[in-house]
Order: C-alpha cells, then sequence, then structure tokens
C-alpha cells in the first residue's frame, strides 16, 4: 500500500474515532443550535459523517481488482455502524435517544460515498 492510500486509511480510523466520539457524547453535553432541530439539520449532519466516512475506507481500494464489491462492502458496514450506534445511543449513553430517521440519514450518507466512488470507477474503465 503506498503512502497516499495509507494517509487515507487513517484519515479513515481518525474519522471513524470521531464518530464514535461524537455519537456517544451525553446529551447533556450537546450544544443547542436551534437551526439543526428545527430544520432537522441533524440529518445532513449524520448524512456527511457517514458519506465522509465511506470515501475515506473506499479510497484505498480504488485500485483493487474487486474495488465494486470492496465499496458495497464498505457501504453496508457503514449503515450497520450507524444502526448499531443508534442503539449504544439508546441503552447506554445518558439522555440520548434511538432514532430510525438517523440510521436512514446514516445510510444515505454511506450511499452516497458508494454511489460516488461507483461513477468513478466507471470513468476508470
Amino acid at each position: 500500500m503506498n503512502n497516499t492510500k495509507k494517509l487515507h486509511l487513517l484519515a479513515a480510523i481518525a474519522w471513524f474515532l470521531l464518530i464514535l466520539y461524537l455519537l456517544t457524547i451525553p446529551g447533556t453535553s450537546l450544544p443547542e443550535i436551534t437551526w439543526i432541530d428545527k430544520y432537522q439539520g441533524d440529518k445532513l449532519i449524520h448524512i456527511t459523517l457517514f458519506g465522509v466516512l465511506g470515501y475515506l475506507f473506499s479510497y484505498p481500494v480504488k485500485d483493487h481488482s474487486k474495488k465494486f464489491f470492496w465499496i458495497s462492502v464498505i457501504a453496508i458496514t457503514g449503515f450497520l455502524y450507524g444502526v448499531a450506534m443508534e442503539f449504544v445511543q439508546k441503552y447506554f449513553i445518558p439522555f440520548r435517544s434511538f432514532d430510525i430517521d438517523d440510521m436512514l440519514a446514516d445510510g444515505a450518507g454511506s450511499l452516497l460515498a458508494y454511489w460516488w466512488w461507483r461513477k468513478q470507477f466507471k470513468k476508470q474503465g
């Protein structure tokens, strides 16, 4: 693996840990930002978090012979990570809740990363 791929993998792991941190902050420690609540902005945040996660983890497989398989695995794993984190929030994190819409937003972000990479791979031929 070349240095660029290693750097992307390291960034993906760091992003994964950032998501883990953000999704496990107790609800009382979260800042109140009125526009997020008013416009469901947290869904956009979830889409972004999981889209970037999928992008970063998919970059190292761009030259792999089974890249389409691997980006599918990464997208599915990203979605399952989002589902698991909702259960973690429900059962283990004080003042956080279980939200199916957050799961769907996580899946949408994972799907966007998958779609983007699939489009890039088809351009490569």
